[in-house]
């Protein structure tokens, strides 16, 4: 008696493994089952520091002598090619590799390297998919199409976009100026009897200053009048 024989006789249930009759690669999903984890919306705004991120990380761990970085220049120019086809409203973004060697002038060799350096280094990355082919009878089931593709930004690169961006911190050196300028402006108060330290907090408040504007604008009106006067009430 077979091993499978006796393991049925226990009870057990044999695992059913459908062939479909066609060679698909490892960890791929139907179309439409997992596209959300990578697609998602894309602010046009963020493209160029985007791009301009991936240059800076390129140069900034590019090795001493060598002609290309982490990225490499055709890493780049996967790059930026996706960024001018992906749709910006659902992030939908599934080019063929025969397509971005066409548009990109590169062999697919190139090209599949690129799309692995952009995927390790934390810029990209993609689902593989399969869909249907309704063959009727013993034909391939199943066939390869085009992966899902989706942006990311490793945490040096996420930090240059907001900063390009002007959503990044003010810098260590700007915080302390300004702490140690209300510091020294609280101990100069401090020191003044209670009258000169109100009309001192009055002065330095925005409405004081606003007055003072306004002041000035009175008094640049005045002088333009003969004598004084607004001419449109002057008899």
């Amino acid at each position: 008696m077979s091993a499978r024989s006796l393991y049925e006789i226990a009870g057990g249930k044999r695992r059913t493994v459908r062939r479909t009759g066609q060679p698909v690669r490892r960890n791929s999903y139907h179309a439409g089952e997992r596209e959300r984890q990578v697609w998602r919306p894309l602010n046009p705004r963020e493209i160029g520091p985007r791009m301009k991120a991936a240059e800076e990380f390129e140069r900034s761990s590019k090795e001493p002598g060598r002609r290309n970085g982490p990225l490499g220049h055709v890493g780049l120019e996967v790059l930026r090619e996706l960024y001018r086809i992906v749709n910006y409203r659902d992030g939908r973004l599934e080019p063929s590799i025969d397509y971005i060697m066409r548009r990109i002038r590169r062999s697919r060799a190139a090209v599949v390297r690129a799309l692995a350096a952009l995927k390790l280094h934390g810029f990209l990355t993609w689902i593989r998919r399969t869909e249907p082919t309704d063959n009727e009878g013993a034909g391939p089931q199943v066939r390869q199409i085009t992966n899902a593709y989706g942006f990311m930004l490793p945490k040096v690169a996420a930090d240059a976009v907001r900063r390009l961006m002007g959503k990044a911190p003010p810098p260590d050196d700007d915080v302390t100026r300004r702490k140690d300028a209300t510091e020294e402006r609280a101990a100069m108060l401090a020191t003044l009897p209670v009258d000169e330290r109100m009309r001192a907090t009055i002065a330095l408040s925005p409405l004081a200053e606003a007055l003072a504007q306004l002041g000035t604008l009175i008094e640049s009106r005045s002088a333009s009048s003969p004598g004084g006067q607004n001419p449109a009430i002057d008899r």
